[in-house]
Parts: C-alpha cells; sequence; structure tokens
C-alpha cells in the first residue's frame, strides 16, 4: 500500500508539529498503542491541546 504522507500532513490535527509520525497515520496509531494511548487526531480541539493522550482523556474529552 502506497503512504499518503503529504496528503495526511495536510488534514492532520496533531499540534505536535515537530512529530517525526505526522502524517504516518500508520506509525502514529502503532506509537500511541504501545504506550496505552490515543493518537491526537481521536480528541476534540481542546482536549488535543493539553498533549494528554491517555484513554481516561479520550473517555473524558468525549463524556464518556
Amino acid at each position: 500500500m502506497e503512504c499518503k504522507k503529504d496528503r495526511n500532513t495536510k488534514i492532520c490535527t496533531c499540534t505536535y508539529d515537530s512529530c517525526g509520525r505526522r502524517g504516518v497515520c500508520c506509525d502514529c496509531l502503532q506509537y500511541h498503542l504501545a504506550m496505552k494511548q490515543l493518537p491526537g487526531c481521536c480528541f476534540p480541539p481542546e482536549a488535543e491541546a493539553t498533549y494528554d493522550r491517555s484513554f481516561k482523556a479520550f473517555a473524558r474529552a468525549w463524556g464518556l
């Protein structure tokens, strides 16, 4: 499968611009899941800006 990094980078909502995984969604997801986290794109903007990628933060952000 072809990587769509250029396209993904343009629509990525993560505000951590210096991340080397930015736009490479498969690497980003693999990294965060290994850390028991979710990537920034799973969060609403105000929660993403806190850089707390934990499952608890995800549930809190979405009122779960």
